[in-house]
């Protein structure tokens, strides 16, 4: 049988540890792309033995990224950040890495390219949404048939929204109402998002498209 093999850059975040156990289950081998391996030693046991490989990658650096890169015919982007620890954190983080991973993609002929971003970014105005789509925008320019998925506020059992709240409930007499109470959300479970992933990846139909998830 062909060896199935997967790279996934972030796969240490509570979305990216999801995605890595899905495609273990699915049979695949699976380089977790990472600065410092052995913060992925965690997930090898979410598959059999050696399924599951940490692998040092600068990802500052076209080449490393491509040496992890080599051999895979799927590619999961998961990294992201939040907030910015100093200037500039959103555009290498956002934009240019995602660019960088596009073009190693191309170069090494990946089948599948899955990025995953946040929605309703073409109307926002914050800082961290525009280097969001600068950086799906740079994706399908280096790699047209890169699928795109948006997932909204991600929740499950390691999620850093609910339980934040589980936890201030614990110790606070009462919780504020953000927004008056009247701010909503569109919650979707992690494991959907990872499935969803696994959907794109054994679609061919879902290639060079956006998903709102």
């Amino acid at each position: 049988m062909q060896q199935k093999i997967a790279t996934v850059f972030g796969g240490t975040g509570f979305i990216g540890r999801q995605i890595v156990r899905e495609l273990a289950r699915t049979g695949y081998t699976i380089k977790v792309a990472t600065r410092v391996p052995e913060r992925a030693y965690f997930l090898k046991t979410s598959g059999a033995v050696g399924q599951i490989v940490p692998f040092a990658c600068r990802y500052s650096d076209s080449e490393s990224i491509q040496d992890a890169i080599k051999g895979a015919d799927v590619v999961v982007n998961c990294v992201g950040i939040l907030y910015e620890r100093k200037k500039g954190d959103f555009a290498k983080a956002h934009t240019q890495i995602p660019s960088r991973i596009a073009e190693a993609c191309a170069k090494e002929k990946v089948k599948t390219f899955v990025q995953i971003s946040v929605p309703n970014i073409e109307a926002a105005t914050s800082k961290y949404a525009k280097t969001k789509l600068e950086g799906e925008k740079a994706i399908l320019a280096a790699f047209p048939k890169a699928t795109i998925l948006r997932p909204s506020l991600v929740f499950g059992p390691d999620d850093d929204f609910f339980n934040k709240f589980a936890g201030l409930m614990r110790i606070m007499p009462v919780l504020p109402l953000i927004g008056g109470g009247k701010t909503k959300f569109q919650p979707v479970y992690v494991g959907d998002v990872a499935d969803d992933v696994i959907v794109a990846v054994e679609n061919a139909s879902t290639k060079g498209k956006i998903y709102e998830l």
